[in-house]
């Protein structure tokens, strides 16, 4: 659906004016937009699978550690695709308001297509470098949209989400470096035409949602506080968006109408779209590609393993998606 056509339906949340906003800016701030029954939910649910992670010495396809992570210490830069291996998450992506929210900025119909939650750990959680995100995952059109849920308070020292207000009417920018690699960031020689100066960064307190489409340029500076700042990262597009290559984070629940009914016609937005390497086989994260981490033969096995997994293809080793374990 064209911008016209969604703010021609009446909203089921938002007011005119944000939603006039959010299409004019490419980014959308919803302070306390989830009731904190919802929150202190996720909360539990949360600590539960840090805990899960406290026996894991190295990344995988679930769990993206940080250096320095111990049993004793977890730090975890993300937990990837939370529906898969835990089913509370699920029900926060339907059931809970961001349904609703994203059908007043894509349309009635409203498609999932992956979720993950960023840590941003406290006392020097990463940085995430200025990206697009429609480069990792390209669709038909350009109405997906990320929806995140700070789960606690977010200040200006957690490294709140930051976004380039309307550049995602702008370049698409080429996130492979000069020899031909993915990296998944913007290139420090282009970074001169993505308006930085430009940038906002989005805080507020539990329960506020953070929205950026999915052609926004966007990033996050590193946590120095003493307060983790997880930002809990829920994907949504129009029904009628269809993707074209493998999902770097597999989820079973890919695909699944949320609101309204499935598309019988599909909408291709004229502009072209950077492809990415192809995550069929698995993929590691956000995180390692844009540091330049190299991931061992046994990880990059157990990647490929869970990714099968999820995605219900045969592997030599089946893991469980919700215990991360071998299973039987």
């Amino acid at each position: 659906m064209t911008p016209e056509q969604v703010l021609s339906h009446k909203p089921k949340f938002l007011t005119q004016k944000q939603r006039e906003f959010y299409f004019e800016k490419g980014y959308l701030l919803v302070e306390r937009a989830i009731p904190m029954e919802w929150i202190e939910r996720v909360r539990k649910v949360t600590d539960e699978m840090v805990e899960r992670s406290r026996k894991l010495a190295k990344s995988d396809a679930i769990f993206d550690l940080e250096p320095g992570h111990t049993a004793a210490k977890p730090r975890l830069r993300r937990l990837s695709s939370p529906p898969e291996h835990h089913p509370f998450y699920w029900d926060y992506a339907v059931k809970s308001p961001l349904a609703d929210i994203a059908s007043d900025l894509v349309g009635p119909d409203v498609k999932f297509h992956h979720s993950k939650l960023n840590f941003k750990w406290a006392e020097g959680g990463e940085e995430v470098k200025w990206h697009q995100d429609i480069q990792y995952w390209p669709h038909t059109n350009y109405s997906p949209m990320t929806m995140g849920t700070y789960i606690y308070d977010c200040g200006p020292d957690q490294g709140p989400l930051g976004v380039i207000p309307g550049s995602h009417d702008g370049e698409l920018f080429n996130q492979y470096n000069d020899k031909d690699q993915w990296v998944g960031c913007i290139d420090d020689k282009d970074l001169p035409r993505a308006n930085l100066d430009k940038a906002e960064y989005l805080m507020g307190p539990a329960g506020s949602i953070t929205i950026h489409n999915c052609r926004t340029i966007h990033g996050s500076r590193p946590n120095l506080s003493d307060l983790g700042r997880p930002l809990l990262l829920n994907v949504y597009s129009a029904a009628d968006a269809f993707t074209y290559t493998a999902n770097p984070l597999a989820s079973k629940f890919e695909g699944q109408i949320v609101r309204g009914k499935p598309a019988r016609w599909a909408h291709h937005d004229p502009r072209p779209c950077q492809v990415p390497p192809d995550w069929s086989g698995g993929y590691t994260s956000l995180f390692a590609l844009q540091q330049g981490e190299a991931w061992d033969a046994e990880q990059l096995a157990k990647v490929s393993a869970q990714n099968a997994a999820i995605r219900g293809k045969a592997a030599g080793v089946r893991i469980d998606p919700y215990t991360g374990q071998a299973a039987e």
